[in-house]
């Protein structure tokens, strides 16, 4: 399946949920906002929304730092 992640093309297996892809990306380090298809994704529905063809995720991984 091919999805766009931060304007790069990705392919990515069936059924793979948001978190999913969070994990798969390495951004487990910090909060995340994710916006799927142009509207806000809530937290609470990362682990439940599996990812679609076409779909275009956009992240954004908060990081600490001085």
């Amino acid at each position: 399946m091919h999805i766009t992640v931060n304007g790069e093309p990705h392919e990515i297996q069936q059924g793979l949920t948001v978190l999913g892809l969070i994990q798969k990306l390495g951004l487990t380090e910090g909060p995340v906002a994710v916006e799927l298809n142009r509207e806000v994704l809530p937290r609470a529905e990362h682990s439940t929304t599996s990812l679609r063809e076409s779909d275009v995720v956009e992240i954004v991984h908060f990081v600490g730092g001085g």
